[in-house]
């Protein structure tokens, strides 16, 4: 950790705490998200750095859209939650409640366009602090492999909701592998507005398959 700042190591070291705080029932993993962004910003505020670079650059989307690569990257969450949740209509049913019984907290999901503007901010507070932050000053020390396998085990764990230990294993391996998914579009991009795209469109298509449909 030699590479990671001070104040970055305590950043890291906070959400990866709150990430395990679900698995004792606390309910408070979500902070970690907080924790994250707040970080992203002072560390940017301390290095004196612009957006260029930081790894949240509005500025670079057209760029990074213009690789056509990416957006195999981008929409394949969609494919994993259209995987996912095709299995459960099958054999866990259950699956689905679990599902929305953990988000419910945080989206509004009878009132659509609240809904929509819920999914959007969560999924980029989550991209800035578990990608722009924890993943990209993670990799400062470690390998790029490594530090996707951290970072995601923590933000599916921050996912953790207690059920049914099958239903829960299930939900939380397909968080785990479209955690892994945005980490590697911001590897390849180095750009949370890319990840946060394929993340809100991930979670807006399973919100509307799973309530609406």
């Amino acid at each position: 950790m030699q590479n990671i700042k001070k104040t970055s190591f305590i950043g890291i070291i906070l959400m990866t705490i709150l990430s395990f705080s679900n698995l004792f029932g606390l309910k408070i993993a979500g902070i970690a998200v907080f924790v994250g962004v707040v970080f992203f910003f002072v560390n940017k505020a301390s290095e004196k750095q612009s957006f260029e670079g930081s790894g949240l650059d509005i500025s670079a989307i057209r760029t990074n859209f213009k690789d056509k690569t990416i957006w195999f990257w981008i929409v394949l969450p969609i494919i994993m939650d259209a995987v996912s949740i095709t299995i459960s209509k099958l054999f866990l049913p259950e699956y689905i409640e679990h599902v929305l019984a953990r988000t419910e907290v945080f989206v509004s999901f009878d009132k659509i366009v609240i809904m929509i503007i819920q999914l959007a901010f969560l999924a980029l507070g989550e991209e800035i602090a578990w990608r722009s932050f924890y993943q990209r000053q993670l990799n400062k020390a470690l390998p790029i492999i490594p530090t996707l396998l951290i970072s995601s085990v923590l933000f599916a764990i921050g996912h953790f909701n207690q059920g049914d230990a099958v239903i829960v294993l299930y939900d939380v391996f397909f968080v785990f592998i479209n955690s892994v998914l945005y980490g590697i579009i911001f590897h390849k991009t180095n750009n949370a507005w890319i990840s946060t795209m394929s993340h809100f469109v991930a979670n807006l298509f399973s919100v509307i398959i799973l309530v609406f449909l």
